[in-house]
């Protein structure tokens, strides 16, 4: 396994740090092959299925607006893609930008102006917050396999090497004297994910007893040390500075930085019972069609389901979609129980309003909210 020092992973955070400011205002990193230019281009005869033909020295650019821990996904997927595209449009010259932070904040951004193509988040209402705002598409469920969910992950626990708390399961989270890392489940999907972990773990062991998951719940958020703004950023306050026992974080996370950030520093624990969390992708209509690039978009995000892609996701601790793969990948990515939290508390519109919004269970429970 490769160990990162300190100041590697510092340099890392402060480029990540950078890149996710310069994609809020809107001047993305260019993860692509080309530089940046302006993707005007001139109507020409459209290819067999309908969609325009690429013509020589055409420049696309796509823009990704996107969680904040699927950097590492994205860095290595979309070089994959552009090969892929050229191969199929070898006159085209496609760029692909990244801009990452939390779930619910880059989706306000879009909401609010940010010139997305495609969205890749991890939670189901920050796309539907688009839909309702006219950006994406209503069927955007149905433009891709799985409800436009490419790959999953789950809830686990990072804890100290050789786990010298004791952290186990779900219940461990209470003891006196641990001290928790969680992203802010208020603004972040990492966040609120947990945060269901947690409730969705306490009514499975309290055989749906309201009153005891809440007192549980209230249990584990008394040992939060920190909320964090994002996933990576909880992952640099464990890692780097050393804060707190466990880091209540998603699988692909916690793997990263067991294999590179903190390799030997930290251990990843399973949970028996988890929540699984889905990471949907959609087409940000309103620009595409404005830009002329939805048939670049929806190839970009077809292309998240081949085999390379889905490969990809798996080796980054992402679990696959596509059943043959996560099958293949079995020794990385362990069966566990898990439920999905739209079975456990109903519609997004209806975990936001009763759990996130202002006054909400979340903010009932928390001991010391995050500001």
């Amino acid at each position: 396994m490769t160990s990162y020092r300190a100041a590697d992973l510092s340099t890392h955070t402060a480029k990540s740090k950078r890149r996710a400011v310069l994609g809020i205002t809107g001047v993305a990193l260019a993860i692509g092959l080309t530089g940046c230019s302006n993707n005007n281009t001139a109507a020409t005869a459209p290819n067999a299925d309908g969609t325009p033909a690429a013509t020589e020295g055409q420049k696309i650019e796509l823009l990704n607006v996107s969680y904040d821990v699927a950097r590492d996904f994205y860095k290595d997927y979309n070089p994959l893609f552009i090969e892929h595209y050229k191969t199929e449009h070898p006159n085209a010259n496609i760029t692909v930008n990244q801009s990452h932070g939390g779930s619910s904040k880059q989706a306000l951004s879009v909401a609010n102006g940010l010139q997305a193509d495609v969205v890749t988040m991890n939670q189901g209402s920050d796309v539907e917050l688009l839909e309702k705002k006219g950006l994406v598409a209503k069927d955007w469920q149905e433009e891709f396999p799985d409800k436009a969910v490419p790959f999953t992950s789950t809830i686990v626990f990072l804890v100290r090497k050789d786990n010298p708390k004791g952290i186990k399961d779900w219940a461990d989270l209470t003891k006196p004297g641990v001290e928790i890392v969680l992203a802010n489940p208020k603004s972040t999907g990492n966040g609120r994910y947990a945060f269901l972990g947690a409730y969705g773990y306490g009514l499975h062991a309290f055989n749906n007893d309201d009153a005891k998951t809440q007192s549980y719940v209230k249990d584990v958020l008394k040992n939060v040390k920190v909320y964090e703004n994002g996933g990576r950023a909880a992952t640099t306050t464990f890692v780097q500075r050393g804060i707190g026992d466990v880091l209540v974080t998603f699988e692909n996370e916690a793997n990263l930085a067991a294999t590179q950030f903190g390799a030997g520093k930290v251990d990843i624990v399973y949970p028996k019972y988890s929540i699984k969390s889905e990471s949907p992708v959609a087409i940000v209509k309103t620009v595409t069609d404005k830009k002329g690039t939805t048939a670049a978009a929806k190839d970009y995000l077809d292309y998240l389901w081949s085999e390379p892609a889905q490969q990809l996701a798996a080796n980054l601790y992402l679990r696959p979609s596509v059943k043959s793969v996560l099958d293949k990948n079995g020794d990385k990515l362990p069966p566990i129980e898990t439920f999905r939290p739209n079975d456990a508390f109903g519609s997004w519109d209806d975990i936001m309003s009763k759990f996130f919004s202002d006054g909400g269970v979340f903010d009932k429970l928390a001991v010391n909210p995050p500001q």
